[in-house]
């Protein structure tokens, strides 16, 4: 099949701008770390906090056509979610296409496969994701299809899930979870700010370490 569709149903910005203010750990523990990447998939831009809809792309190992065709389809805030097999080989973005992707507002990439001009790419604030670099260039022949339902990394990802990515990595929230999983995340992170105000006024509790051993049957 050759199918060139859009996201059927994106999140409100504002839901996303929230998502973007909480970190990727703490919205994989809210979803049991079952959606999200694997350590392979690596940000490769300078830093930077990346949010936003999957605007997938299902592409033949070490093709880019129809990733050159998302940049193209892909509106403002949309991040491009690219299922290349892993496929190390042939890079699947160089800089012009990041830089031709951040001006249409693009808010990030992310290849499951390789990348090039990572030195470019590396200098850059734009959100770029891959598990791989190489200097071998791409084909453009396909086949492809773009908004279908991908893997990347061992994560699912459906056109419209919110994508986050940070310096830890990558998850997707599937849209249907979303404002439950934002939830979690959030107190999840105020959870974790009093510990460190604990740590810092020297009043952190550790009991549970002692109570989890000898309820495990450890003996001193």
């Amino acid at each position: 099949m050759k199918r060139l569709l859009d996201i059927p149903a994106r999140p409100d910005p504002q839901l996303v701008a929230q998502f973007a203010d909480v970190a990727t750990a703490q919205l994989s523990d809210s979803m049991d770390r079952l959606y999200a990447a694997s350590p392979e998939l690596r940000p490769m831009h300078r830093g930077g906090v990346l949010a936003g809809p999957a605007f997938t792309v299902k592409t033949a190992p070490g093709d880019n056509l129809l990733v050159h065709k998302a940049i193209d389809m892909a509106k403002a805030g949309d991040v491009i979610v690219v299922d290349g097999g892993g496929f190390s080989d042939q890079a699947l973005i160089g800089g012009i296409m990041a830089r031709w992707a951040a001006r249409r507002g693009v808010a990030g990439i992310v290849v499951w496969g390789a990348i090039r001009d990572s030195e470019e790419i590396r200098d850059e604030a734009f959100p770029v994701y891959a598990r791989a670099i190489t200097h071998r260039g791409p084909y453009k022949d396909g086949p492809g299809e773009i908004n279908v339902p991908i893997a990347v990394a061992g994560m699912p990802v459906h056109p419209g899930d919110i994508v986050v990515g940070d310096a830890d990595g990558v998850v997707a929230v599937p849209l249907a979870m979303a404002g439950a999983v934002l939830a979690s995340a959030k107190r999840i992170r105020d959870r974790e700010a009093v510990v460190m105000q604990d740590i810092e006024r020297g009043t952190l509790d550790r009991a549970w370490v002692d109570e989890t051993l000898r309820r495990l049957g450890y003996q001193k």
